[in-house]
């Protein structure tokens, strides 16, 4: 289709989780419409299948838990759909406090759970140890178990939200360069890309860490950055059965799942690598996330880890994963229409949670899509919020990469 016109009802930029998401829901609640996605390069190659992709619903911040819910019903709907199982891990999760501080934010989080008809309850620390071998809970206060939560293979599920999309009709091209947006008065009429201009009558901008210079393209700046984050995964041991919960350890800013026999386990630095949409590569395979595999990172970090995973010292390490997530100041997401132009939506800002709430990201912009109101709670989320800003300055990623790393939950 090279230097000529394609013409759709909905546009997205970007085949990851987002992107793949809103196509399934658009093709699922309006069939008919011509709904295109356009990826630069392999479906869900970036941020989607570096994810640790916990699908954690019962959160402080409460406008999470909406989107989260509607991606086990996403879940379930692709699953009849295609006849498969996606194969879920429905785990669970321990929430584990070791101080006064993270006591009062735990039963916080058990009473929100209770809001929203999740199941959660307080378990004794011998409990919670047999549930997960490897874990010491002889310095804890308290430990909350919300036994519904699960995880699961984040390649999978966005390939699924993509097949399912497919086969609802959408049509999805790899292979194709995003250049800049084009507008006409105050409307988006569509992208021009290295394969001809995409005319749309809407378009959705969801191209994770790459979003900001696209929009930049028409004026934009998109209140996000690239924030690095990265996990380990051990070599396999018996110490970490597939049936054991997910583990979140707040005073230590760590994470924990099982991941086929070995632990996957992650942290939040006390300095977040940051960097500017500018300097980001078209793809990432050859991008150095860390030139020491994260290891002076898991290095200041291991004396708080060994309080409660004591062989941490001994457990080898097998894999190492990193990859760039778009974090905001306030951790909150950063998606929605745009203020003054028409025509255009920006499906962005995940801060390290989007597995978990793709579900109802890709429900609400299909509904916008489609000229309905948002069956959900944007205010938090909004693009302006932060006023005027560069988003490639330093200062701006600088602020966005701390926020990462004072995130400690969810």
């Amino acid at each position: 289709m090279e230097n000529n016109k394609s013409t759709a009802d909905l546009l997205i930029i970007g085949g990851g989780v987002f992107g793949n998401s809103i196509a399934f829901h658009h093709c699922l609640n309006y069939p008919g419409r011509r709904v295109v996605v356009l990826e630069r390069n392999e479906l869900n190659s970036a941020a989607t299948s570096r994810a640790a992709a916990m699908i954690t619903k019962v959160r402080a911040k409460t406008q999470f838990i909406p989107l989260a819910k509607r991606t086990y019903i996403a879940i379930r709907e692709m699953e009849a759909l295609l006849g498969e199982s996606l194969g879920l891990r429905r785990n669970g999760i321990l929430h584990v406090a070791a101080s006064e501080v993270k006591v009062r934010e735990l039963d916080q989080l058990i009473d929100i759970a209770g809001q929203y008809n999740e199941s959660a309850e307080y378990i004794a620390a011998e409990e919670a140890e047999k549930m997960a071998p490897w874990l010491d809970c002889s310095t804890v206060f308290k430990i909350g178990y919300m036994p519904d939560e699960a995880y699961c293979d984040p390649y999978l599920l966005g390939s699924f939200y993509a097949r399912s999309a497919r086969l609802l009709g959408a049509e999805i091209r790899t292979g194709i360069t995003a250049q800049t947006i084009r507008m006409k008065d105050n409307r988006v009429t569509g992208v021009e890309t290295d394969h001809g201009y995409f005319e749309a009558e809407n378009t959705i901008v969801a191209s994770g860490a790459w979003a900001p210079m696209l929009a930049k393209t028409i004026g934009v700046e998109l209140p996000m950055a690239p924030v690095r984050s990265q996990y380990w995964i051990t070599k396999p041991d018996p110490l970490f059965p597939e049936a054991s919960p997910m583990v979140v350890i707040p005073d230590v800013n760590a994470y924990f799942r099982p991941e086929g026999g070995s632990l996957l386990f992650g942290i939040r630095e006390k300095k977040s690598l940051g960097v500017s949409p500018s300097r980001l590569p078209s793809e990432l395979s050859g991008f150095e996330f860390s030139p020491d595999r994260g290891m002076r990172d898991l290095t200041d970090a291991i004396a708080g880890l060994a309080a409660f995973f004591p062989t941490v010292y001994d457990i080898g390490i097998q894999h190492y994963i990193a990859g760039f997530s778009s974090y905001t100041p306030d951790n909150y997401l950063s998606m929605g229409k745009h203020s003054q132009i028409e025509g255009l939506m920006f499906a962005t800002g995940c801060v390290g949670a989007g597995i978990a709430v793709c579900g109802g990201v890709g429900h609400a912009f299909s509904e916008m899509a489609a000229g309905k109101p948002n069956p959900y709670d944007f205010s938090a989320f909004s693009l302006d919020r932060f006023g005027e800003i560069d988003s490639t300055s330093e200062s701006w990623v600088e602020r966005c990469a701390a926020a990462r790393s004072v995130k400690n939950s969810g």
